[in-house]
């Protein structure tokens, strides 16, 4: 009884530690067949305009429903201290330290990371990755590196986006709606904002990020049992996983950077 759960409890393990082992060779696959994916711009510029033309609207309406939601929680928590003037470096530096880039890859692995799964996932379900293969087409220079390039190229200007528009959405909701001072909003927030240590750093996570998502989502597909439960699985896998990736890497981030 012992030595059969121990067998199955070895099982997991190895089967656990293989499918690392894989996803680390195709992440480093992946890395090296970047430049040679580059120079295939049109394929390139297809994922783009697929991965980030499609999410824009929802990172738009996101991003200004978010920054309404700091510019009120903001106000009323800096009315007690008398710093209401300060709302708009509040927002700035909430938005483009940590919610700009970790809210818009969250958003992006639910809809452009679970599309490359689906669309890598069918891929393989209808045997078009093996018929690639059968006319010496390799399938991960051909399909997967294109995508993982358009991903990790589509997601930081998101997140500048998703920034940009919820900074709108706090100067809507304060100054407009509630009366703070529109030049200790914009002045406030011009001089606190630091170009390295704020934007540069939010730069840095939506790229960590962008890798990070893209990764997950194509592994997902291209690992993905080949029947309809199986892509649908993966599907949601990649949501879970890449999720908890983002949240987990913006926590080792946020301490690096603030380390440094």
């Amino acid at each position: 009884m012992i030595a059969r759960a121990l067998a199955r409890l070895g099982a997991v393990a190895r089967g656990r530690l293989s499918a690392l082992g894989r996803a680390a060779r195709l992440l480093v696959r992946l890395l090296v067949l970047v430049p040679p994916a580059i120079r295939r711009w049109p394929l390139v510029r297809d994922q783009i305009h697929f991965l980030g033309n499609h999410s824009l609207a929802i990172i738009g309406v996101s991003g200004l429903f978010v920054g309404f939601v700091l510019g009120l929680q903001g106000y009323y928590t800096l009315q007690r201290y008398g710093s209401a003037e300060a709302l708009g470096l509040l927002v700035a530096l909430s938005l483009v330290r940590e919610l700009g880039p970790v809210v818009t890859a969250l958003l992006f692995a639910g809809r452009a990371g679970t599309a490359l799964t689906a669309e890598i996932g069918l891929m393989k379900a209808g045997e078009q990755l093996s018929a690639m293969e059968m006319m010496a087409v390799d399938p991960v220079r051909r399909v997967l590196a294109p995508r993982f390039v358009g991903g990790i190229v589509a997601l930081p200007p998101l997140a500048a986006v998703f920034s940009a528009i919820g900074i709108t959405g706090g100067w809507v909701v304060g100054v407009l709606l509630i009366g703070v001072d529109p030049g200790s909003f914009w002045s406030q927030m011009q001089g606190g904002v630091d170009w390295w240590n704020d934007v540069g750093n939010g730069v840095v996570k939506s790229v960590v990020f962008a890798v990070t998502v893209t990764f997950i989502a194509l592994w997902q597909g291209f690992e993905a049992r080949p029947t309809p439960e199986g892509v649908a699985q993966a599907t949601t896998r990649t949501v879970v996983v890449a999720s908890l990736a983002v949240l987990g890497l913006d926590f080792m981030l946020t301490a690096a950077m603030f380390s440094l």
